[in-house]
């Protein structure tokens, strides 16, 4: 693991906020790192507030949204709201229908069979609404390239609104109103939305369009944080705003649904990333394994008994999600080898009988072993469907987009796209990509990086200084949790390996006559021999709050260690 220490900020910076905010110099640093200098900005950083968010009728096209969908109220129309079977999917349409619902009668809603019709807008779906007399499609976390969709729809009389937060092709879809920040010719002032989050201003338009204000929205924020949390969107601006509050309607009156989610964590409270370990999988593997239609149910249910039902086969279908995300890890770590691969610059791995619902997964968990872009495929109908996951600093989608010769479709974002191809086109494609990755990567993106904030002793580690970290959450690309170098630490002989497998290492970690701290390292236990060998040694960390039994502790989750240089 390559070790980067950030560059120190401009000591004047750093001066200044230093005693406009009367905080310690690292505090002061961490804040100029993110761009935060001046007290107003961190005023705002520290107390977002939600008339932080931005007008709504900024966003291109919105107006035409709005006046679509009050005109089909006005008109007594059905509206069918559409969306992804993913997390942001399911917390987009379940937060627009329910929405809709508090004042409309006439909506349905729709998520597309992940393995019937594949990912976004569906020519089904369109017929299931023509079918139902349903002549407006709302669809949200997918729509951008659905060029030839749209343009069904429109023939059968339908009209769509499309609310997404992918990059668009070159040519829009012909739709009613298209909201997309990402669109070239929008100057939403931020374009870091998750669709959840597209779809959380348009119903800000239409609340102020019925006299309504923000604070009416509050009990929806759950659904955007989750959402926010899920997809790993950059927790800045807006996202920053609507995560803090939406986390703090999860920690106090939750919907149901996710109350029943989250009643067997044993948490007083929840963070981001108790949302994307505990809740999002949850979420996600009612799509995954059975029918995202079942997460939309569980989260517009508004009976506790009734969504604990639904939560209890959902929990059902996490535990099978679990089961096949290992075998098919295993089997696919196999093929690396046996293919002899090892030393390749990506990962294209496939099999025909893999779980469509966890390719992502496994995509993700190959990365943890072989650090490069990776592509897990399975066969989806008469064609081969991809998860692509990539690195941190490697646009996996520019790399797609060079190979689109060899593609049928492709769609997402800089770290993580979905794609289908011709059976035949599969190897073909996968020497391509090896070549376009090869000789387009930096080669020390290939090896895995942790970015260290700030070097300090754990004498820093005041209370008032951990008190004031912990008012940086939420946490999240753009405002990662801070990470520390300390040098001259030493195991107190309590260093050990933990875990059913014993792949974790548990130290308790001392540095001169500071306080000492209990340190925890995931994947570490092979580090064991460099921090219980009596020599001193640095490491790299974060500090959290560790909670068990009802006791709260400041404890070190170690990135990696190695000896003292």
């Amino acid at each position: 693991m390559r070790w980067t220490l950030k560059p120190t900020p401009d000591l004047q910076k750093i001066k200044h906020l230093s005693q406009a905010l009367q905080v310690d110099g690292v505090i002061a640093s961490l804040l100029v790192q993110r761009g935060i200098e001046t007290f107003e900005e961190a005023k705002n950083f520290f107390r977002p507030k939600l008339s932080d968010l931005h007008d709504p009728y900024l966003m291109k096209d919105m107006d035409k949204a709005v006046k679509r969908i009050e005109e089909a109220i006005e008109d007594g129309e059905n509206i069918l709201v559409f969306g992804d079977y993913d997390v942001d999917g399911t917390t987009a349409v379940s937060l627009m229908s329910s929405y809709l619902h508090s004042y409309y009668p006439n909506v349905a809603t729709y998520i597309p069979d992940r393995y019937a019709e594949g990912y976004g807008v569906s020519f089904q779906g369109i017929d299931f609404a023509d079918d139902n007399g349903m002549t407006l499609i709302i669809a949200l976390d997918c729509g951008i390239k659905s060029i030839d969709k749209v343009e069904y729809a429109k023939q059968k009389g339908i009209d769509f609104i499309i609310c997404d937060h992918h990059r668009p092709g070159d040519e829009l879809p012909d739709a009613v109103a298209v909201l997309d920040p990402k669109r070239t010719d929008c100057t939403y002032p931020y374009d870091e939305l998750c669709g959840c989050g597209v779809g959380f201003k348009l119903i800000q338009a239409l609340a102020e369009n019925r006299g309504q204000t923000i604070t009416d929205l509050v009990t929806y924020l759950d659904l955007v944080a989750t959402a926010i949390a899920a997809d790993i969107v950059p927790i800045t601006g807006e996202n920053r705003v609507l995560a803090t509050f939406g986390l703090d309607v999860i920690n106090t009156f939750p919907r149901p649904g996710i109350q029943a989610l989250v009643q067997n964590v044993k948490k007083q409270k929840l963070t981001i990333g108790d949302v994307v370990f505990q809740i999002a999988p949850r979420i996600n593997a009612a799509g995954r394994i059975y029918h995202g239609n079942k997460a939309v149910e569980l989260l517009t249910e508004f009976n506790l008994e009734q969504a604990q039902e639904f939560a209890a086969m959902i929990e059902g279908l996490n535990a099978e999600r679990k089961d096949l995300d290992k075998q098919i890890t295993t089997e696919a770590l196999m093929q690396i080898v046996a293919n002899n691969e090892q030393e390749c610059c990506t990962t294209v791995v496939y099999d025909e009988n893999w779980h469509k619902g966890v390719i992502g997964i496994v995509a993700s968990r190959l990365t943890e072993t072989y650090y490069r872009p990776t592509l897990v495929f399975t066969k989806s109908g008469d064609k081969l469907a991809a998860s692509a996951r990539s690195v941190k600093g490697f646009d996996v989608y520019n790399a797609l987009e060079a190979c689109a010769d060899h593609l049928e479709q492709f769609g997402g974002h800089m770290y993580a796209a979905g794609l289908t191809l011709k059976e035949e086109q599969y190897y073909g494609f996968k020497k391509r990509f090896e070549e376009v990755v090869r000789q387009t990567i930096a080669p020390e993106l290939l090896v895995p990086e942790v970015q260290v904030d700030a070097e300090i002793d754990f004498s820093d580690i005041t209370p008032k200084f951990f008190r004031i970290l912990k008012q940086f959450e939420p946490f999240g690309p753009g405002n990662m949790t801070p990470v520390f170098l300390s040098r001259g630490l030493m195991d107190t002989g309590y260093g050990k390996a933990i875990g059913a497998d014993e792949t974790h290492l548990r130290l308790f970690v001392k540095q001169g006559d500071a306080e000492g701290y209990a340190a925890v390292g995931f994947g570490l236990a092979s580090k064991m021999n460099i921090a219980c060998s009596g020599k001193p040694f640095e490491a790299v960390y974060s500090i959290e709050e560790n909670e068990w039994n009802g006791n709260v502790s400041t404890q070190l989750r170690l990135r990696d260690i190695r000896p003292e240089e």
